[in-house]
């Protein structure tokens, strides 16, 4: 009787995780359809940045814009590190912390053991894993996912331009997951500063005038192309964040399905059991006593 019990208890208790892991897929769901039409109507507007600031690129040999451009010995690097604030979404933390591991262990190993890699956390989950590994972590920003709008990202950005021109650091780089699909994330280490000169095709011919100048374009444009590239690599880790986490409790609450079935072919057992045992007492009682 007391299996019985036992089995009752753990179905009751499966049954309600099933209830949880539900309603949590569907929030995901609901949230990842407004996380993945923000990041869609995104990367248009970035791309096209990014495609307008390589075409005046050969500018950038003026010295008011040679800073963004300008490749230094490596004395001082931040990896900015994207996560969730919450778990329950898989491997999605797990693989921006292993990537980022991995990085420190092998691209910048050396600059680890003089402390010139700065770890700059976005979500909660990252920087606790980061911290339990050992290593330093800036968590100023840490926050940043609660308000994620676009004069938050963009101030952001700005101190980490200002990080770069300054030279506090000579690189920085951004590790997120980019989101592809509700069940697909890409994980993506990408280099924002210094940026990357563009090879220039000469074979194509350009007839275009610019108001202002080329530099005065760019001047404004550099920035504001930055800026929007970190917007992007957070509204991306948002959408995989909330993909991931949909595909984790939709995946969970079928585990549960299954367990739910588990446990009540095995109460059925346990009960037929306890039932055939009675007959069995009774049977045997009444030969007793007629003997």
């Amino acid at each position: 009787m007391s299996n019985q019990k036992e089995i009752r208890a753990r179905i009751s208790s499966t049954i309600s995780t099933q209830q949880i892991t539900k309603a949590m897929k569907l929030v995901s769901a609901t949230k990842l359809r407004k996380a993945s039409d923000a990041i869609v109507r995104m990367r248009p507007y970035s791309l096209k940045l990014q495609g307008i600031m390589s075409n005046l690129q050969e500018s950038a040999d003026d010295e008011k814009l040679a800073g963004y451009f300008h490749q230094r010995e490596l004395q001082k690097v931040t990896l900015v590190v994207v996560t969730s604030d919450r778990g329950l979404c898989g491997a999605f933390n797990a693989n921006v912390v292993k990537r980022t591991r991995a990085l420190l262990e092998n691209d910048y190993s050396s600059l680890v053991k003089n402390n010139k890699v700065e770890l700059l956390c976005i979500g909660k989950k990252g920087a606790e894993s980061l911290k339990r590994l050992g290593y330093s972590v800036n968590t100023e920003h840490v926050s940043l996912l609660l308000t994620a709008n676009s004069e938050s990202v963009f101030a952001f950005a700005q101190t980490l331009i200002n990080k770069f021109l300054s030279g506090d650091t000579d690189k920085v780089e951004v590790i997120y997951n980019q989101f592809k699909n509700a069940a697909t994330q890409i994980l993506k280490n990408e280099p924002l500063l210094p940026i990357a000169k563009a090879v220039s095709n000469k074979n194509v011919q350009s007839d275009y005038i610019f108001e202002p100048s080329k530099v005065a374009i760019l001047e404004d444009l550099i920035p504001r192309s930055l800026k929007t590239q970190v917007l992007r690599a957070i509204l991306d880790s948002l959408a995989s964040e909330h993909g991931a986490r949909m595909v984790a409790m939709d995946k969970a609450t079928e585990n549960a399905g299954e367990l739910l079935k588990a446990l009540k072919l095995a109460y059925n057992q346990a009960r037929q059991a306890a039932i055939t045992r009675e007959i069995s007492e009774i049977v045997g009682g009444v030969a007793a006593l007629e003997g």
